[in-house]
């Protein structure tokens, strides 16, 4: 990290205070050029480049995801998406969520984003991996495990975006370095460096009620920095459910929220860096009715140790978080006139977890090897405090359900990284992980005031993960990839303890839910072509045993549940990924991207129904193209086309919702000094299509449009905007 400077420069309030007094002072502007289009990011595009820094090769764009160690993307031998900071100041998304979904091969649980989904039904599937709210993928925040330790949900809203540099995602199997939760892959999202004084501000504003302000501010002080993020959200959302069915306790679905986060590094001496982080979050979400409400309250905290020495590089982590989640549950008149409160739901958790990886010196071994080992542990617990509402008693009515349960998890893994030349590469990596639930039990309080306890065995299980890739170029301008994985998800307490209902429909948890386990394989080529074109093609092959599924019961439990939660035989998911890129010109540069799924159950025991029934919940065919045109004398415009087949709700598929087609649209334009105004539009047509038939249908988001204004590096010494579409000087 860079020393104190030689000069003296004025301090962070006096720097303010001359950028708010004095706006219309410039100076000569430089832009990062560093903005081009990875595979599938679809949703936006890298702008022109007036007087830029020589934009970086692909080769020399280091990525951390795939292989838990720095390496240029072109060498990584796994599918790497990335989506640099510069697509997401472009892109016409609101929430993290929606920014993910505009890649083919990423999607969250149903078609609603974060804005209006409940918190418990915003899940990551990566190629169509069985569907769920809760995510069969990781996602990473600096390394930090940001899934839900209670549910396995993903809190979107939580995670700022104003302060984030780049995201990677990739898509295959990724217990073999990262355990349970990465079942289906992993999405990472990396923070700015630490630079400073800096001040960016966004504020906007549209229609369906919705404002948004963000600001983050950070500065360095010789080896310390420190950084502070705060965002805040609001919107009244939209009338969920088709008027058609639409009755008189339906309304909007209002939501806000605010977080704050805040970090400080430092280089304690030139071998040792520390850091720490810490961020609070509040979200309150309304299903569109009286007795349809979820709240959030999350804390959490991060520390990091980074120490290099001879031996090799070694890194310590630790993490922890508390939260709250509340929700209320309805019970609704067929005709929808009328509602009443069926059940009141309170769910505290915390989790605690620490790693420790090591990266070994470069050896020299019929080519060079860079080995790497890591061992991590996490715990877990939570509890869910149930009140019932039922709509009538007698003496053996439930009226409360209290259950609880503990896991404790851990894993070791070892890598090795064999560059055979440059040409060729090699990557083994195995893991062994070991978790147990214990601490479970459930109380059950009934009308006539007894009471029933019961309590669950400890239950012990072990997974042993391998992965193999491999990276070859023939020819410069041609890389071929090809690897093969096992992975595996533990259930979550929320899938062993906790009941849910969507709707009118009540699904069971089940105590006795084992593993899922992931064997698959995906190879793929990428060609560089004349005048910037790139194109990609991928082909994966995943079965799934034992996938926990909502399973449709032949005859309803007592409590009324019709689902419940059961380990289903085994799924097969295969595809393609198709993508190409072409900057056409400075101005003008076109994306494509499309996945093709094929999810299929092939074993369902005790339920020969199921067999060869799509896996719910994510489309065979899923697609993007995006155009832009990007002048910085002019405007930068950005125009995407997402296109998604029929799919299905329900494990039967009896219950389908249809394919659309959807237009966004984002415009930026520099007005002044580092002021730059832009417009943003989602479903620019305003395509009416449904996001869900869990007993009543409901619709996706309808047009959103919202108008707002960017203040970029405020103290930076130049007047360069981040934002595209500044004049060049």
């Amino acid at each position: 990290m860079p020393g104190p400077r030689a000069v003296a420069r004025p301090s962070l309030s006096h720097r303010l205070a001359w950028a708010l007094l004095l706006p219309g002072v410039a100076t000569a502007q430089t832009v990062d050029a560093d903005t081009a289009r990875e595979p599938e990011a679809a949703a936006l595009v890298a702008p022109a480049e007036p007087e830029p820094q020589p934009e970086p090769p692909r080769d020399t764009r280091t990525v951390v995801t795939a292989t838990r160690l720095p390496r240029p993307l072109r060498d990584v031998p796994a599918t790497t998406v990335v989506i640099p900071r510069e697509e997401m100041e472009r892109s016409p998304t609101l929430t993290q969520d929606a920014l993910i979904r505009t890649l083919p091969s990423a999607a969250t649980f149903r078609r609603t984003p974060s804005l209006v989904a409940d918190p418990t039904a915003q899940g990551l599937n990566l190629r169509g991996l069985a569907p769920s709210g809760v995510a069969r993928g990781l996602v990473l925040l600096d390394g930090l495990p940001f899934n839900d330790p209670y549910g396995g949900w993903v809190f979107w809203r939580a995670l700022p975006r104003l302060g984030l540099d780049r995201v990677e995602v990739v898509p295959t199997g990724g217990s073999a370095l990262y355990g349970s939760a990465a079942l289906g892959g992993v999405v990472q999202l990396f923070s700015r460096p630490i630079t400073g004084p800096v001040l960016d501000v966004d504020l906007s504003a549209g229609n369906l009620g919705t404002g948004f302000a963000a600001a983050r501010i950070a500065d360095r002080w010789g080896r310390v920095g420190a950084s502070l993020e705060v965002e805040g959200l609001t919107s009244n959302g939209y009338r969920i459910v088709p008027e058609g069915q639409r009755g008189r306790i339906d309304g909007d679905t209002p939501s806000n929220h605010v977080s704050a986060q805040a970090r400080v590094e430092a280089a304690a001496t030139d071998r040792l860096s520390l850091s720490a982080r810490a961020g609070v979050f509040r979200e309150t979400q309304n299903g569109g009715t009286q007795y349809t409400v979820a709240s959030v309250d999350l804390m959490w905290f991060a520390a990091n140790a980074r120490l290099r020495t001879d031996a090799g590089a070694f890194e310590l982590g630790l993490h922890g978080r508390t939260q709250h989640f509340a929700q209320d549950r309805a019970r609704v008149a067929p005709d929808r006139n009328f509602e009443i409160r069926s059940a009141l739901q309170d769910v505290p958790a915390d989790d605690q977890g620490g790693s420790l990886v090591w990266t070994g010196p470069e050896l020299t071994l019929g080519g060079t090897h860079v080995l790497a080992a890591g061992v991590d542990v996490r715990r877990s617990h939570g509890r869910a405090d149930e009140v019932l509402f039922p709509a009538s008693y007698t003496a053996t009515t439930l009226y409360a359900r209290n259950t609880r349960g503990t896991q404790l998890s851990g894993g070791v893994f070892v890598q090795d990284l064999y560059t055979v030349s440059p040409a060729m590469e090699f990557a083994g990596t195995l893991r062994w992980d070991t978790w147990r639930n214990f601490d479970g039990s459930q109380l059950e309080s009934f009308a006539n005031g007894t009471t029933t306890a019961t309590a669950f065995e400890p239950r012990t299980a072990r997974q042993l993960s391998p992965r193999l890739a491999a990276r070859v170029r023939p020819l410069e301008w041609l890389t071929l990839r090809a690897s093969a994985y096992r992975a595996f998800r533990a259930p979550t307490l929320n899938e062993l303890y906790r009941p849910f209902q969507v709707g009118t429909v009540l699904t069971a948890a089940n105590p006795d839910l084992g593993a899922e386990r992931l064997w698959g394989t995906e190879a793929g080529v990428e060609a560089t072509g004349p005048r910037g074109l790139t194109g990609r093609v991928t082909g994966f092959w995943n079965v799934l045993d034992a996938p926990v599924t909502n399973v449709t019961l032949a005859t309803p439990l007592p409590d009324g549940a019709t689902r419940q939660r059961q380990n289903l035989g085994r799924a097969r998911v295969r595809g393609v990924e198709l993508g190409a890129d072409w900057r056409m010109s400075r101005q003008w540069t076109a994306l494509a991207a499309y996945t093709f799924v094929d999810p299929v159950v092939t074993r369902a025991p005790g339920q020969p129904d199921l067999v060869g029934r799509q896996l719910p919940q994510d489309p065979r065919h899923r697609g993007s193209l995006a155009v832009t045109f990007d002048d910085p004398r002019i405007v930068s415009v950005t125009a995407q086309l997402r296109v998604f087949g029929p799919q299905y709700e329900d494990d039967l598929n009896t219950r389908g919702m249809g394919g659309a087609a959807v237009v966004d649209l984002f415009v930026s334009r520099h007005l002044f000094w580092k002021v730059d105004a832009f417009g943003a539009v989602e479903n620019l047509f305003d395509r009416q299509y449904l996001a869900g038939r869990a007993g009543v249908d409901t619709l996706a988001p309808p047009f959103q449009a919202r108008v707002g204004l960017r203040l970029r590096d405020v103290f930076s010494e130049s007047s360069a905007r981040a934002a595209p579409g500044a004049p060049g000087r």
